[in-house]
């Protein structure tokens, strides 16, 4: 029989706060912000360029910047109101970033020029990529992928694959969705299958969900070609790559993209997404975040794009004493926030609040136990990219396939000896970016 995994990965340890807390809690609405900052840079690609200026009344769904790029997807208000100028505000990698930033009215009036449609599935494949594009859909695991590009391959593609793994401890944003929105996630599917001419739909979900598994097979009872596939509980199972190989057992070449062995792969909140956008022509401006960890009341909360984390922090109780941490996204590869200030977006998935008083252990030598090969996902040797990088030697490691990295930190969570892994591959990656430019 053949084994649903992929070879590597590790079981993060969660401490006893994790998916079991959240995971029970239904989505709840957050409060609606009275002031929110819509970030300009919130996908792959080139930031957007302002469409609004200091003064003006926008409605709630309207565009305020627009994509400069093949690559880029809109941004919109998520209340309406005035805005209060173009400011810069610090993003989750600590970077400074130009956001729309509106002072809410209260009255949350739509767009007048946003539709509905009756019949989403009827619309043929231009008026619905154009649509998906306009309303500002990115994937919402993370990655930030704009949704009207990855549904418009230039290669033929056979099997969408859902993402439902949500592999990173403590967070359980897909989970609840995959609970409370399972029809919009497989409308959602359905789109995506009939954009592609796909045969074939996969909705993944790994086995320490069983209640969104069972979910998503009620859902998806007489849908033609799609079945739910539980996959062994590993981290990174949420991996693009890990994810095709355990369901198909293909392999996605070095270098190579999913569509290259005919497969696409979307997160189930984004395949909601899709769904939602089509049939109510609103665009994406909330989405929910899981805010957990060391916080009084954790959360699932249903939070419009642009309110700051702090804010729902303050709606979560506030933070435990003692904190001294904040991550946006999961605890592997989530991003170590450096302002309350910083706005959600529309890949912030979660919003974990952590207690760092281990004491720090000192960075030791190599042991040769080779933990991080036998972990890594990609098949990489992270120790001698440690030692190229320390030597300087990046085009080296770029022939040692230092760029098909998925920086899940693996290598660097399973080392007896603390050693920057990660972070060391990281860098060179940064490195072999600026000499290709």
């Amino acid at each position: 029989m053949r084994n649903n995994s992929f070879p590597g990965g590790i079981h993060p340890h969660e401490r006893g706060s994790g998916k079991e807390v959240t995971g029970k809690m239904p989505i709840a609405w957050a409060q609606k912000p009275d002031m929110v900052a819509i970030m300009l840079s919130q996908h792959v690609g080139a930031p957007c360029k302002p469409l609004v200026k200091a003064g003006q009344r926008v409605y709630m769904g309207q565009m305020v910047g627009e994509p400069t790029g093949f690559m880029g997807a809109p941004v919109h208000a998520s209340v309406s109101g005035v805005v209060k100028g173009i400011q810069q505000r610090t993003a989750a990698n600590g970077a400074p970033c130009m956001a729309v930033v509106i002072e809410n009215d209260g009255l949350d009036e739509w767009d007048p020029s946003i539709q509905p449609c009756e019949h989403p599935e009827e619309l043929d494949k231009e008026e619905a990529l154009k649509r998906i594009r306009n309303a500002g859909i990115v994937g919402m695991g993370g990655a930030a992928f704009p949704t009207s590009v990855k549904l418009a391959p230039s290669k033929p593609v056979d099997t969408v694959i859902l993402n439902g793994a949500e592999c990173e401890p403590y967070l359980t944003s897909d989970h609840r969705m995959m609970l409370e929105r399972a029809e919009d996630i497989c409308q959602g599917l359905k789109i995506a299958m009939r954009l592609l001419s796909a045969k074939q739909g996969v909705i993944a979900i790994e086995d320490n969900k069983p209640d969104a598994v069972e979910s998503m097979q009620k859902a998806v009872q007489g849908m033609e070609g799609v079945r739910v596939q539980a996959l062994p509980t590993k981290y990174p199972q949420g991996g693009e790559k890990q994810l095709i190989y355990a369901v198909t057992h293909r392999q996605v070449p070095s270098g190579g993209l999913p569509m290259d062995v005919g497969v696409v792969v979307m997160n189930v909140s984004t395949a909601a997404a899709v769904y939602s956008a089509l049939k109510t022509g609103r665009p994406l401006i909330e989405r929910v975040v899981t805010v957990t960890g060391e916080v009084n009341r954790p959360a699932n909360l249903m939070v419009r794009i642009g309110v700051s984390v702090g804010s729902l922090i303050n709606q979560c109780g506030g933070a435990k004493e003692g904190v001294n941490k904040l991550i946006l996204g999961g605890p592997m590869m989530g991003m170590q926030a450096y302002s309350l200030e910083t706005p959600v977006v529309k890949g912030t998935s979660g919003l974990l609040l952590m207690r760092d008083d281990t004491p720090e252990k000192p960075v030791g030598n190599c042991i040769r136990c080779a933990n991080c090969v036998n972990a890594c996902p990609i098949h990489l040797m992270p120790l001698n990219l440690y030692a190229l990088y320390k030597r300087g030697r990046f085009e080296r490691a770029r022939n040692e396939h230092a760029m098909d990295c998925i920086e899940c930190g693996c290598c660097s969570y399973i080392c007896p000896s603390k050693l920057p892994l990660v972070q060391s591959i990281r860098a060179i990656k940064s490195e072999l970016r600026k000499k290709s430019k």
